[in-house]
C-alpha cells in the first residue's frame, strides 16, 4: 500500500516540475530577445518619456557625427585673385630687359684689371665702321636733237647707328649747262632698324644762283620693302621746299629687277628768281628694267617723265619752256 501511494504522489508531480521548468525556459528566452533589441524596443519610449529628453534622443548615433563634421567654407580666393593684378599688366614684348650681368666667373680666375681690358677690346669689335659707294643713276636720254643725262649717286661712311653721308643728283643736256646740280651731306642717324633721322646742309649749284639749304629729313624702308624718304629744306634766303621719294624693286628673276620711282616737290612759297611757284612744283615718274651680271653692276633702260605743276610750270611756260617732258633713258647702275 505504501509503495502504491508513494508512486502516485510521484506521478501527480511530475507535469507539475515539468510546467515550472518550461516556464523559467520560456523567461530567459524573452530576456536574450530584449537583448538583441526584438522585445526591448517598447520599453525604450517609456524610459526616454521618464526622462523627460527628446523623443529623437535615438538618433543620437546618427545625428552625432553631423554635428562634429566642420561646416564647409567656401573659398573666395579666387574672386579676389584679379584684385591683387596691376592694373595695367605688362604686354608680351614689353616686359623689362634682365639686369646687365655684372659679375664675371674670369674674374676668380685671372687679375681683373686685365679682363677689363679683354671686355673693352671686344666690345670694340662690335663698333665697326664701314663705307660704300653708290651709283644708282648714271644714264642718257634721247630726246630728238636734245640728248639729255642724268646722274643720282650717294656715298656713306660709318656705322650701323651713325653715318656720314654724301648724295648728288642732277640732269641737263649736252652742250649746255646744266639744268639742276645739287649736293647733299647729312648726319644720318639710326631710330630703329627699318628708318633713320638726316641732318645736313645742301647746296645747289645749279640753277643759277646757286642756294644753300638746311636739311632734316627721315629715309628707310617701308612695310612692303617700299624705300620712301622725305626732307624738308630750308634755305639761306628763307624759302622752305618739300620733296619725297619713294621707289621699289619688284625681282622678276633673280638678275631681272623691275623699278618704278615717284618724286614729288613743293614749295611754301614763290620763288621767282628759280623760277619756282607756291605749292607743288613738279612730279617725276620712271620705270626701269635693269639686269644684274653682278649684284655690283646691273645695266637698266626705261622711261622718265617729268611735269612742273601749278605756278612753276606757268613761269616756265612764260620762259618759252615745255612744262613736261617724256624720255627713255639707258644707263646703268653700279656700287662697290
Amino acid at each position: 500500500m505504501r509503495l502504491a501511494a508513494l508512486l502516485a504522489v510521484a506521478m501527480l508531480s511530475a507535469p507539475a516540475m515539468a510546467q515550472e521548468m518550461d516556464g523559467r525556459m520560456d523567461h530567459g528566452a524573452h530576456g536574450d530577445h530584449g537583448a538583441q533589441g526584438g522585445q526591448a524596443m517598447p520599453d525604450m519610449p517609456a524610459m526616454e518619456d521618464e526622462a523627460g529628453g527628446d523623443p529623437h534622443q535615438g538618433h543620437d548615433a546618427h545625428g552625432a557625427p553631423a554635428a562634429a563634421l566642420p561646416l564647409p567654407v567656401p573659398d573666395h580666393s579666387a574672386h579676389r585673385a584679379p584684385q591683387i593684378l596691376p592694373a595695367t599688366p605688362d604686354l608680351p614684348g614689353d616686359a623689362l630687359p634682365p639686369p646687365i650681368p655684372e659679375d664675371h666667373a674670369a674674374d676668380r680666375y685671372f687679375p681683373r684689371e686685365r679682363m677689363e681690358r679683354t671686355r673693352a677690346a671686344l666690345r670694340g669689335e662690335g663698333r665697326f665702321a664701314t663705307a660704300s659707294v653708290m651709283i644708282d643713276e648714271l644714264e642718257y636720254r634721247p630726246r630728238g636733237g636734245k640728248d639729255g643725262y642724268a646722274w643720282d649717286g650717294r656715298f656713306w661712311y660709318g656705322g650701323d647707328i651713325d653715318r656720314l653721308a654724301l648724295s648728288t643728283e642732277g640732269e641737263g643736256r649736252f652742250g649746255a649747262a646744266p639744268e639742276s646740280a645739287e649736293l647733299r651731306a647729312v648726319w644720318r642717324h639710326a631710330l630703329d632698324p627699318w628708318f633713320n633721322l638726316e641732318l645736313g646742309v645742301r647746296h645747289d649749284f645749279r640753277p643759277d644762283p646757286e642756294r644753300s639749304y638746311a636739311v632734316i629729313g627721315i629715309e628707310g624702308l617701308a612695310p612692303y620693302w617700299l624705300e620712301v624718304s622725305g626732307h624738308v629744306f630750308v634755305s639761306d634766303k628763307g624759302d622752305v621746299h618739300l620733296r619725297a621719294e619713294a621707289e621699289y624693286d619688284q625681282r622678276i628673276t633673280q638678275r631681272l629687277i623691275f623699278q618704278p620711282r615717284a618724286e614729288i616737290d613743293a614749295a611754301l612759297q614763290d620763288v621767282p628768281e628759280l623760277g619756282i611757284g607756291a605749292g607743288f612744283e613738279s612730279v617725276e615718274l620712271g620705270a626701269r628694267l635693269r639686269y644684274e651680271f653682278a649684284r655690283q653692276f646691273a645695266p637698266y633702260a626705261g622711261i622718265h617723265w617729268e611735269r612742273k605743276l601749278g605756278e612753276t610750270a606757268r613761269l616756265a611756260r612764260a620762259r618759252g619752256e615745255g612744262a613736261s617732258s617724256l624720255a627713255a633713258v639707258v644707263g646703268i647702275r653700279a656700287w662697290f
